[in-house]
């Protein structure tokens, strides 16, 4: 089995990728938070710092896009070829209604005929490889049967499936039927991306999908970073391993930021996470909300910093001993 690290924006950024890989080596590629090409065809500082291979030396990461304008695509995927960078991943999953009100992530599902004219431009002039990560649909699920017709049109590097809609951003459950679906008519390579937070919930998904050999998993390692060695080896993590690799994170963000709010910040999210796999964890997160410098989180997106409460509880439990 492959496995890959979604992106989190805000949270798995270069400092939390090169610690996490520091510690646990078991992630085949980790994917970038999703780079908005800027009309004059410039990075923004914090994505340069993101991607300079220098911080990211030891791992594979692929850089995400989220446009819909296949110049906008080309021009950067240019700049990243030159940096060192051999795939590029397409955004076409983020549910967030700032995103999608502009017709970009999940929101492009929407506009098909445009979609299929921007692949077609791209794969006729881009010299990377392509992968790409979707949704079902903006609205229905059944939306991805005409989506895949278009998919299978183009060589894609990989088809990383996330079987919910725009419309459920993380809450549901994912569309198991459609994806089995999707496993025998996609052409191309396909990668499960939804809802593997345990140990438990991959062997009942390895059981009903022997013949998938890739995974994406996201906020089940934010909150257990060490579920890969869970599910290949069956060993929960220990205490003293999950300090020390908090502590590295916590150094690594107060080597970057400036001033101790800011790295409360950052970490506060993380600790959102990682409490999860901790028995009685409630009174702690208590504690820390009230704790000076709480970030107030609006965005009902979890790639895009957001929505918490509606998967925490599908953990089994603590994993820590």
């Amino acid at each position: 089995m492959n496995f890959y690290y979604a992106p989190m924006e805000g949270l798995t950024g270069h400092v939390y990728r090169k610690v996490h890989h520091g510690f646990f080596k078991n992630v085949d590629k980790y994917f970038s938070p999703f780079i908005v090409p800027q009309q004059n065809e410039s990075f923004k500082t914090r994505d340069v710092q993101d991607l300079l291979p220098e911080n990211n030396q030891g791992l594979v990461l692929i850089p995400q896009v989220l446009t819909n304008q296949a110049s906008d695509f080309l021009h950067t995927a240019k700049k990243l070829q030159r940096i060192g960078y051999e795939e590029i991943n397409i955004n076409l999953g983020c549910p967030s209604r700032t995103v999608v009100s502009k017709y970009k992530g999940s929101g492009f599902l929407a506009k098909r005929e445009e979609l299929d004219q921007f692949l077609e431009e791209i794969f006729a002039h881009a010299d990377t490889k392509i992968s790409l990560k979707t949704r079902l649909g903006k609205d229905e699920p059944e939306e991805f049967y005409a989506l895949l017709e278009i998919y299978n049109k183009y060589p894609l590097e990989e088809l990383i499936i996330h079987p919910r809609i725009q419309r459920d951003f993380y809450n549901n459950t994912p569309n198991l039927e459609i994806f089995k679906d999707a496993l025998e008519i996609s052409k191309n390579p396909v990668c499960y991306n939804g809802d593997i937070f345990t140990p438990q919930a991959y062997k009942e998904f390895a059981a009903r999908f022997p013949t998938v050999d890739t995974l994406m998993l996201g906020r089940g390692l934010l909150s257990n970073p060490g579920l890969i060695s869970g599910i290949t080896d069956t060993v929960r993590i220990d205490k003293s391993l999950l300090k020390g690799f908090h502590d590295q994170v916590y150094a690594g963000y107060k080597s970057v930021l400036f001033g101790d709010k800011n790295v409360l910040y950052k970490m506060k999210e993380l600790w959102f996470y990682m409490i999860q796999v901790f028995s009685e964890g409630a009174p702690y997160v208590k504690k820390i909300r009230k704790s000076s410098g709480w970030p107030i989180m609006t965005k009902p997106c979890p790639t895009c910093s957001g929505s918490r409460s509606s998967w925490a509880t599908r953990f089994n439990g603590p994993s820590v001993r």
